[in-house]
């Protein structure tokens, strides 16, 4: 319409749709975190209940016709959904809604392209991006259906874009591969370099925005970056401490984790996530104030499931106690073996329990490869 307002790229409606099977409220606080994380400053949350998605809009016609009215008075540049869509439906919204649709997928991957600082963790984000991309070429967008071909042009007679951009992103993919292969591959002489000489090696784990970094700092004074936002760092960070009673330890710091990680973002930073894979011991950092921490515990495990760390000794870190109100201190199991530390790594109560903590798991772990060393002579 001549003379209507550029749509604000700040402002976007938030799409959270009950279908079941977790609390809603909480998808909806969620969903409104990531946003603001992705540069989100102004939203409207749309909210509905459905038995189950509609196939070709996923929210419904009526629906989307809120949506629509939604979006016009926020002159939203984005409508952002927190459920996967399909490419069909992604592409009838758009459609519909004549504005850019994103899926939860999308979001998070908005996120981790804007964080991303290093040479890998970039290389990795746009492997990632690029699988999804290649998930959006079935059955085509409209732009890319149009045969291509000719003299001067690009492809051969009849060919299409669709065929065309394919073509470009499966090159580009087996590039990014081969690059991250050789970074993942001096990691690898780096790990095991640390193996050789038996340092015990702990990574911090845990949903994000739990506190793993500022922990990671506290626990090793490297001083990195941290902020109260959802991945607020992407990439691996390594120290060197040395505990009493221990000696010296190596403490990694990983990429936190969320609700429905897309599966293309855990396989881009899989090499990344190898130091979480190769640890002796896990630190699960859990925000103890979160009404959430349960379901949170449970998708971190997923992950670490899916990436091969499921076996991995782990010690639950019950962190901002400060905001929970909880005691500083540990519990043990019937075994004796420590569970879960309760601590602040704002304030610093229970540090030296989780110390402690580590350093008992890295003497029993050192006395277990005597007596197996023991048993062979």
């Amino acid at each position: 319409m001549e003379g209507a307002a550029t749509p604000d790229a700040a402002a976007a409606v938030l799409v959270c749709l009950d279908v079941g099977g977790e609390d809603a409220q909480a998808g909806v606080e969620e969903l409104a975190r990531l946003a603001a994380s992705a540069g989100v400053r102004r939203s409207a949350v749309v909210r509905g209940r459905r038995e189950r998605p509609d196939p070709r809009l996923y929210a419904g016609s009526g629906k989307v016709a809120e949506i629509a009215r939604v979006a016009e008075r926020l002159n939203a540049g984005f409508v952002i959904f927190n459920h996967a869509l399909g490419p069909a439906q992604q592409r009838n919204l758009e459609n519909a809604l004549a504005r850019r649709v994103l899926d939860r997928t999308d979001l998070i991957l908005e996120i981790f392209a804007q964080r991303a600082q290093t040479r890998e963790g970039k290389l990795q984000v746009e492997l990632a991006q690029l699988e999804h991309a290649m998930t959006r070429l079935v059955r085509g967008w409209t732009h890319l259906e149009r045969q291509r071909g000719g003299l001067g042009k690009t492809g051969g007679p009849g060919e299409k874009q669709i065929e065309l951009d394919r073509r470009y992103i499966a090159r580009r993919v087996r590039a990014l591969r081969a690059k991250l292969e050789v970074l993942r591959s001096r990691r690898g002489v780096q790990r095991r370099a640390r193996e050789r000489r038996d340092v015990f090696s702990v990574s911090l784990v845990g949903y994000t925005n739990a506190g793993k970094s500022t922990l990671f700092n506290a626990l090793t004074g490297a001083g990195g970056y941290t902020a109260d936002r959802l991945f607020a760092t992407l990439d691996t960070t390594t120290r060197r401490v040395w505990l009493e009673g221990a000696g010296p330890v190596v403490v990694s710091d990983t990429v936190g984790f969320v609700r429905d990680l897309p599966h293309e973002l855990v396989a881009a930073f899989r090499a990344t996530l190898e130091e979480t894979v190769r640890a002796d011991l896990l630190l699960h950092v859990v925000d103890s104030a979160s009404r959430e921490r349960e379901r949170e515990i449970a998708a971190v495990n997923a992950v670490l499931a899916e990436i091969g760390a499921g076996a991995i000794p782990q010690v639950l870190v019950w962190n901002k106690i400060d905001r929970s109100g909880l005691e500083a201190g540990l519990e043990r199991d019937d075994r004796g073996r420590i569970v879960r530390v309760f601590t602040s790594a704002r304030t610093g109560a229970g540090l030296g329990e989780l110390r402690g903590a580590i350093a008992e798991a890295a003497r029993a772990a050192l006395e277990s490869v005597r007596a197996s060393e023991t048993v062979s002579l």
